[in-house]
């Protein structure tokens, strides 16, 4: 009974965690950005913009839809860790709540401002701009992906 009190504990402060980094540098960044200051190297520069859309400027003013697909897709998230509570392991809470945090960091922004902050600009490839939330989608996207081909053959 530790064990699966242990997994709830260490899903919800990673999850808060990993929000509170996501909000937090995202704020921290646009304010400076907006205030005229500039960050340039030769892998990415800082450039704000707003996006009212989801990913590769996909579903563009579907304010709404995107914040009902961002509840229930970490609701479901959450549902997975409970109904598996005995079985899963830390790493994959871990890039569960990851993966949570950033999808509710893009939701946050969606309630609060109507649109996601976005500031990342790669400069060695054609990509848009994304921004800290957005790796943690990825990250714990290709983790959880890689976990589950890892047990699938076991």
């Amino acid at each position: 009974m530790n064990s699966q009190v242990g997994k709830y504990l260490f899903l919800i402060c990673s999850f808060i965690f990993w929000l509170f980094l996501a909000l937090f540098s995202s704020k921290l960044i646009v304010d400076n950005l907006t205030s005229g200051h500039h960050y340039s190297n030769l892998v990415f520069n800082l450039h704000y913009l707003k996006n009212s859309g989801a990913a590769f400027s996909l579903l563009q003013n579907a304010r709404e839809f995107l914040i009902i697909v961002s509840i229930i897709a970490t609701t479901l998230l959450f549902m997975f860790v409970h109904h598996n509570i005995r079985s899963i392991h830390y790493i994959s809470i871990s890039f569960i709540a990851l993966l949570s945090a950033g999808i509710m960091s893009n939701c946050h922004e969606r309630i609060v401002l109507g649109f996601v902050r976005d500031y990342i600009q790669l400069k060695f490839i054609n990509f848009p701009i994304f921004n800290v939330a957005d790796i943690f989608i990825t990250i714990g996207v290709i983790a959880l992906v890689v976990i589950l081909l890892a047990y699938k053959g076991k």
